[in-house]
């Protein structure tokens, strides 16, 4: 028996951790290096994701602008109503599928993503994951705030036309309107995410239905403008072959999308109540959604077509053109609160616990957050997502990553150790320790991660492999598993202890 199954950890006085720093006095056998009361397990009782938590984080992530974009592009690149309606329900299936697998680990074991990759990586080589994630988020929340600022601004211009020399000249790339947008969207994000994941539950739980609503109704109203008639299809129309590689093409790079998702979906369903509301969530969240999404898009996109013969390229292009004011600004509104929706769960969680896990003697999951957000701040995310080889060659190439991360990380869960976890061995420096490896990094996950991530890298970039760029994220993702599959140390016995004894309450 692994020398791990005898670590004896007396319960936890969550009381000695206020404020987010380890203890005076920690459990036996875990360190601080390693815990703190947002990096530990939460306890089974008490835990309130529920099924319709769940499936608020699909309403609002799948209804996302840039999703929008994606599936009309899909319209464009010429794919017809049901074409597009088959792509996304590749997609949907594959997803529905993936997350349900990194779901289960969470409600499981209870940890968030950079514990999780302890397991594969090693106490110390999980920094690796955790930054990789975290690095990309980090950047994303940015980008995706200035986004949002944007229709913000156009907002105030619409109902305070005597604000426009406010929107002249540039500080730092941005307008003195522009900065008092940016900055207004981010205090709020900042605010919102101070108060930890049970806020973020209440507020995805609040903007589910205003997206939900908003985005129907926009396509109501679409419909009835082009004379309840849309054009099923462009002048470019795909057949044969093509088509259905474009079919498939999309419904892989749906699932690319969502490629930070799968792989730090646990720290969401740390906090579920079972196995029956993940999946009940995801269900209603992925497929049944993500149809009434493809529906929509259909909707917009030819009812657009119908009217003038123009494709729109996102659903804020309808709300600009809507010409009661009352009504132009409730639709920006609710386009906020989505923004602000996706981008709290996206972009803003990940980093925060990345953060927290470099530093959990230092940082809890508010000064974190706060760090992650100043980060996001200062880089000028502007100028990032007008520069094409920082967004192509540095984002894309970090995004290319997460495939061979999740591949490692899930081959070694699944695959090798057939879902058995020590959790309390995860806090644990202790050179015998389960996940201790080497030095602690497990150098076989390492090894397994770094043709894959090539290979990877090699597809999304070299335009000879064009081809194939759709498929990246599951050839990363999948030599990543074969390669662990193969070098993995099988020699081992595996414990199975929950993390109960050193716990802490979901809500904390």
């Amino acid at each position: 028996m692994n020398s791990t199954t005898d670590i004896v950890v007396p319960p936890l006085d969550t009381a000695g951790i206020a404020g987010g720093h380890a203890p005076s006095s920690l459990p036996d056998g875990v360190s601080p290096r390693l815990y703190n009361k947002d990096l530990a397990p939460t306890q089974r009782a008490g835990r309130k994701w529920t099924a319709y938590s769940i499936f608020t984080l699909w309403a609002n992530d799948v209804h996302s602008l840039g999703n929008y974009a994606f599936a009309i592009g899909l319209f464009a690149l010429g794919l017809g109503g049901w074409q597009v309606l088959a792509a996304l329900g590749v997609g949907a299936a594959l997803l529905f599928a993936l997350l349900n697998l990194s779901g289960f680990m969470g409600q499981k074991t209870g940890i968030p993503f950079p514990v999780m990759s302890r397991i594969a990586f090693g106490i110390h080589g999980a920094q690796i994951a955790a930054v990789l994630r975290g690095g990309v988020a980090i950047a994303w929340f940015g980008i995706q705030t200035y986004l949002a600022s944007v229709v913000l601004r156009v907002l105030i211009l619409a109902l305070a036309p005597g604000l426009a020399p406010l929107d002249e000249g540039s500080i730092l790339g941005l307008s003195p309107l522009g900065w008092a947008a940016f900055v207004g969207l981010w205090i709020v994000q900042v605010v919102i995410v101070s108060y930890g994941m049970e806020m973020i539950r209440k507020y995805e739980a609040f903007a589910g239905p205003v997206i939900l609503v908003t985005m129907l109704a926009l396509a109501v109203w679409m419909f009835a403008q082009a004379g309840f008639e849309i054009a099923w299809s462009t002048d470019k129309s795909l057949t044969g072959g093509d088509m259905w590689l474009q079919i498939l093409g999309g419904g892989a790079l749906w699932v690319s999308i969502y490629a930070t998702f799968v792989l730090n979906f646990c720290d969401f369903t740390r906090s579920a109540k079972s196995k029956g509301a993940i999946v009940k969530g995801n269900f209603w969240g992925i497929p049944i959604n993500m149809l009434l999404f493809g529906a929509i898009t259909v909707v917009l996109a030819g009812a657009q077509f119908k009217i003038n013969g123009q494709i729109i390229t996102s659903p804020s292009d309808i709300v600009a053109e809507i010409p009661n004011t009352l009504l132009l600004a409730g639709a920006s509104a609710a386009l906020l609160i989505l923004t602000i929706a996706v981008n709290l769960m996206a972009n803003f969680v990940a980093p925060t616990y990345a953060l927290t896990n470099l530093f959990p003697k230092r940082l809890d999951f508010r000064k974190a957050a706060i760090v992650s957000a100043v980060i996001g701040l200062v880089i000028l995310p502007w100028n990032l997502y007008n520069n094409p080889v920082v967004i192509v060659y540095f984002l894309g190439g970090l995004g290319a990553l997460l495939g061979p991360l999740f591949g490692v990380i899930m081959a070694d869960y699944w695959l090798i150790r057939r879902g058995k976890v020590n959790v309390p061995a995860l806090y644990s420096e202790d050179r015998a320790g389960e996940f201790h490896y080497t030095k602690g990094v497990n150098p076989r996950a390492v090894a397994a991660l770094i043709p894959a991530a090539a290979v990877a890298i090699a597809i999304a970039f070299i335009p000879a492999l064009g081809a194939l760029s759709s498929f990246s994220w599951f050839f990363g993702a999948g030599i990543a598993a074969v390669n662990y599959w193969f070098i993995a140390d099988r020699q081992r016995t595996f414990a199975d202890a929950d993390g109960e004894a050193i716990a802490v309450p979901s809500v904390h």
